[in-house]
């Protein structure tokens, strides 16, 4: 058998996130990375004098020479540029959310399926090391926290909260709650920018699971917790600085070398505690690997235009149940 082609990979905007891409596709080995284009001049320097990388004039002419891109310019560019993409016959990688509206992301779908185009999105937390350890099988969450917190910074403000940061927690949740949601309720304001810069939203899925998401871009420090409840276990994950904490209510005392909290001796009442080892990698190269052997094996992506359709959905219904309320 020969040895497989290269995929011959371009960016598409190559701000803060977009020189991450360029970075980590020259390390791919299935990746030929043939160049980028950025509007932005300054941008365009800055990314030459770093990386011995090709800059283009338009998008037209880096999409004539790629099988696919990475698209990692502000949201509400991301349907044009996919679009146009598409009609060249490239693969897309697009950067979380994947449109600005679900109307946007279910025409992208179906366009991606008549030229027979893949579509991943770039909910890069499901490849986080904390949540690729995190034992998904056979879970029943009862009720789930999370918060995700950063100071502000302006360069995210071309969306609101949701679609930056609580957006990621949707796409957890909606991964790990595999029921249909049938309650949403929201609340949240602007502080900082003209858009919601805090927000808060209850939702309730069919299976009875009830989540409590926040998310804000005015805080202090960085948080991004996540944690799960079940009925006789506690798991924490921090996305932030890659661990697992688990708690489980058990019967028999535990053999030595666990750790355990004793609740009631008479009735043999304990609390197993665990906190496995993390083994560490680079989410967003893991991330573009999975997009290049989806190409490569024809198969479908980790995370599907669907998904980031889905996640989409959910984040929308927040914002306008909070604009509801506002108004």
């Amino acid at each position: 058998m020969g040895e497989k082609s290269k995929i011959r990979v371009g960016v598409v905007g190559a701000g803060h996130l977009g020189k991450f891409h360029i970075e980590q596709y020259q390390l791919i080995d299935d990746v030929e990375f043939i160049g980028f284009v950025d509007t932005n001049t300054e941008i365009s320097e800055s990314v030459l004098n770093k990386f011995n990388v090709t800059s283009y004039e338009n998008l037209d002419n880096l999409l004539e020479v790629c099988d696919a891109v990475s698209i990692c310019t502000p949201t509400l560019t991301h349907f044009k540029i996919a679009k146009k993409a598409i009609l060249q016959k490239c693969h897309l990688f697009i950067e979380k959310p994947i449109t600005n509206s679900v109307q946007e992301a279910k025409e992208l779908i179906q366009l991606s399926k008549k030229h027979r185009r893949l579509i991943q999105v770039g909910h890069i937390e499901r490849f986080n090391p904390a949540f690729c350890t995190y034992n998904k099988k056979n879970i029943n969450p009862r009720f789930i926290e999370s918060h995700r917190l950063s100071p502000f910074n302006i360069r995210g403000t071309d969306v609101d909260v949701i679609l930056d940061l609580m957006i990621h927690d949707i796409d957890i949740l909606i991964t790990i709650v595999q029921s249909d949601i049938v309650l949403i309720q929201a609340s949240g304001v602007s502080v900082l920018s003209n858009t919601i810069d805090m927000a808060n939203a209850r939702i309730e899925f069919n299976n009875g699971c009830v989540a409590n998401m926040t998310a804000s871009r005015i805080s202090q420090k960085k948080l991004r917790k996540f944690r799960i409840f079940e009925k006789n276990s506690y798991t924490n994950i921090d996305f932030l600085n890659l661990s697992i904490e688990k708690y489980v209510l058990i019967k028999d005392r535990p053999k030595k070398g666990f750790s355990y909290i004793v609740i009631n001796e008479n009735e043999e009442k304990y609390i197993l505690y665990d906190k496995p080892k993390i083994n560490s990698h680079n989410a967003l190269r893991a991330e573009l690997e999975s997009f290049s052997e989806s190409i490569q094996l024809s198969k479908d992506p980790v995370i599907s235009a669907h998904d980031g359709l889905r996640a989409l959905d959910v984040a929308m219904q927040i914002r306008d149940q909070i604009n509801t309320n506002n108004s």
